[in-house]
């Protein structure tokens, strides 16, 4: 396995490395290579994205995906009186 070192990476690309990193709970090196991979060619980048919200459903859904899913949840209201009796 080779070993290579890069030269001219500026303070600004340096930071900006340390923090995806830092971000993605990898070492530097781990991203370095992956990023390398990726852009080779050599892996493929994941189609998966991983969001920490809803951002990117808002205002996707048409009127029938609404209706569909009011429907879908409508036994979510009914209270079984049975159950309560108790």
């Amino acid at each position: 396995m080779a070993t290579m070192t890069l030269r001219g990476i500026d303070d600004t690309l340096a930071q900006t490395l340390k923090e995806l990193a830092k971000n993605q709970g990898v070492s530097l090196n781990t991203l370095a290579l992956r990023l390398i991979r990726e852009a080779t060619g050599n892996d493929k980048r994941k189609r998966t994205a991983v969001h920490h919200d809803l951002d990117c459903l808002a205002g996707t859904w048409t009127e029938e995906d609404e209706a569909a899913f009011r429907h879908a949840v409508e036994p979510f209201d009914m209270i079984d009186t049975e159950i309560w009796k108790q």
